[in-house]
């Protein structure tokens, strides 16, 4: 009889256990590859953002409103917004089109633009963006926005007994009782009685040396993310708080940390899903990546557009 060859069961094992091993060897690599391929489309993103926002300066001769709110907080409605004015610089027409600025952008008019997915708002190295949700708070806290990956700079804030931030109204009271106005971000909130939108004269820190758009992601707690139409105080806006947890992309462990302000720098902050850092695009266009040992006094520096620091990015 003729003796048939073939691989013994030890040997198959064997085989198995050497293609397991290549496979696992070989999975960082390409989870790695994929997301250096994320990261790369996300700054991207970003810098068809300053992009557009150029466009818009070049044409109305000024930045365009981080948000517009004109009354105090918490319950006031909003009206148009930084990512809503560039929609056309991002060939995004028919959609502004759509967007009524006679009305509030909480009103049933805008609904539409609220739920809408803009492919250049998402970051694709963030998880479980493609939906709409209800925000936290505010007076659209009950309605569908879809949700986002970038925010506008507010600028440097200080968080003490009281919410002082550049996102939104003060309780009634003067935000420059609480902080200098060159601390403003190119993407305030409109509302103040002391200022409007930044025209680019107003960047005296330099357009190389401010945070003009950077991304927001958290973790955790899905309703304080990033919604990019939502004009609403912090929601498509951070701004910078001197504390280090503020940029961990985490908003459940950042108020575990805790520290001056309670929970409201962790509303304001700024997190990526890429290891180690946050992309930010500055007003000059350029596009980069910012890591999270960064000195946070630094960063905030580089959120003002007139506070005349001498920082610059290493």
């Amino acid at each position: 009889m003729r003796r048939t060859n073939g691989f013994t069961l030890v040997e198959l094992l064997v085989v198995i256990a050497i293609i397991g091993i290549l496979i696992a060897l070989l999975l960082p690599a390409v989870q790695a590859a994929r997301e250096s391929a994320r990261r790369a489309q996300c700054g991207n993103n970003l810098k068809q953002i300053g992009l557009a926002i150029h466009e818009y300066l070049e044409t109305v001769r000024s930045f365009p409103p981080g948000g517009i709110t004109e009354g105090p907080c918490c319950g006031t409605k909003s009206r148009t917004s930084w990512a809503i004015s560039i929609l056309p610089q991002l060939e995004q027409q028919a959609l502004y089109d759509r967007y009524d600025m006679n009305a509030f952008n909480e009103d049933p008019e805008n609904a539409f633009v609220r739920e809408s997915l803009v492919a250049t708002y998402i970051c694709p190295s963030e998880l479980d963006t493609r939906r709409t949700d209800q925000p936290e708070s505010g007076p659209g806290a009950s309605l569908q926005y879809h949700r986002g990956s970038y925010r506008g700079n507010g600028g440097r804030s200080i968080q003490g007994g009281g919410v002082y931030a550049w996102d939104g109204p003060t309780g009634g009271l003067p935000i420059t009782q609480h902080q200098p106005g060159g601390w403003r971000g190119p993407l305030f909130t409109i509302g103040y009685i002391e200022f409007t939108v930044v025209a680019d004269g107003e960047i005296r820190d330099g357009f190389s040396n401010t945070l003009l758009v950077g991304e927001m992601s958290s973790l955790t707690y899905p309703r304080r993310r990033t919604f990019w139409a939502y004009s609403y105080t912090s929601y498509n806006k951070s701004a910078v708080v001197a504390q280090s947890r503020v940029i961990l992309g985490d908003y459940e462990r950042c108020c575990r940390i805790g520290g001056v302000g309670g929970d409201n720098p962790c509303k304001r902050g700024w997190g990526s899903y890429h290891p180690g850092g946050i992309q930010f695009v500055l007003c000059d266009g350029a596009v980069q990546f910012i890591n999270n040992t960064i000195d946070i006094n630094l960063l905030a520096d580089l959120a003002t557009i007139a506070g005349g620091e001498p920082s610059q990015l290493p």
